[in-house]
């Protein structure tokens, strides 16, 4: 593993977000002359390093830099100290766009990211779900819990928000929030008597909850979403926002039920129309129908689809054609 030099800045390891305006010139000096394939895991400036014409450059999108992007206005307020990060923002847009040209084939984390690149960088990718470790969350066979769960890192694009404003609302259900981050405080303040915030689990932990609750919530427009999918490896119903990477991932009606809004009223009604929905339609939102459709994303199907892509590409490389189109 070699790191560029930003790693062994100040605080780098915990407050490397402060140096994001010296990362494009890191990442363009790593010196990978001597490799004939290059694969960059991208969600920020990874795909940047510089290759040449007989180098093969593979990129594999998480994302591209939302906040640099169509979630700019979600991470930045309209204050006028504001000005100076938009200018920044600005100007990391024009790297960005520039730098994808330097990659020969792209792949998408969903068919949402595909999109995304498509519209940042007007470049197709090919859609390669990303690995869940399904195994390591299981059905519980005991009976479910009165309470429903949500995890996610406390940051605005998730709104957690507004799934504390929902349950505030619905006062006579339980809400098990779990994680942290920089706005855990402000919602704290805004929460009922029945919602309780227990911070940071690790897995086995988070798979408790999982598999103990009735439904597992979810308010963010997610590129993929991993909690989404492990909650349905355990057992459990999703109750999510309808778009991004959800709508890939949730099986309305079997699997969950999606909101088309990111508010507290739309979330309260997809949530009342989940439990009725569970009791008049028994044979809906099952255990195992959830964990069935949970295990198209286990690991050995991404590494399958990978390993494809990289033979097509290295293929097409060598000969000037472009890729035939895998479908997992």
């Amino acid at each position: 593993m070699r790191t560029t030099f930003v790693q062994h800045w100040p605080g780098a390891r915990r407050h490397f977000r402060r140096y994001l305006p010296w990362m494009p010139l890191a990442i363009e000096q790593l010196n990978l002359t001597g490799y004939d394939l290059v694969i960059s895991s991208h969600h920020a400036v990874a795909k940047g390093v510089l290759t040449g014409p007989d180098q093969l450059h593979l990129c594999y999108v998480h994302s591209p830099m939302r906040y640099a992007w169509d979630l700019q206005h979600q991470y930045l307020d309209d204050r006028p100290s504001r000005w100076p990060a938009r200018w920044f923002l600005h100007q990391l847009r024009q790297w960005d766009r520039h730098s994808a040209q330097g990659v020969d084939f792209f792949a998408a984390n969903s068919r949402y990211i595909a999109r995304r690149i498509a519209k940042c960088y007007r470049r197709p990718a090919q859609v390669i779900y990303p690995p869940v470790a399904v195994e390591q969350f299981a059905i519980h066979l005991a009976p479910r819990e009165p309470f429903y769960v949500t995890a996610s890192r406390f940051v605005p694009y998730k709104r957690v928000d507004v799934v504390v404003a929902a349950f505030r609302q619905w006062g006579d259900r339980r809400l098990v929030v779990i994680g942290d981050g920089p706005e855990r405080s402000k919602i704290e303040q805004q929460a009922g008597p029945n919602i309780d915030f227990v911070g940071h689990q690790p897995p086995d932990r988070l798979a408790t909850f999982l598999q103990r609750a009735q439904g597992f919530v979810f308010a963010a427009e997610e590129d993929f979403g991993i909690a989404v999918v492990e909650a349905q490896a355990c057992g459990t119903p999703v109750i999510a926002f309808g778009r991004g990477g959800a709508t890939e991932t949730v099986l309305p009606d079997r699997t969950g039920v999606l909101f088309a809004e990111q508010t507290p009223a739309s979330l309260l009604a997809a949530l009342q129309r989940f439990e009725q929905q569970r009791q008049i339609h028994p044979d809906r939102f099952t255990p195992a129908q959830c964990r069935a459709h949970a295990l198209q994303f286990a690991p050995d199907r991404f590494r399958r689809e990978i390993q494809q892509w990289v033979d097509t590409a290295w293929q097409a490389f060598a000969t000037g054609l472009p890729p035939p189109e895998i479908h997992g």
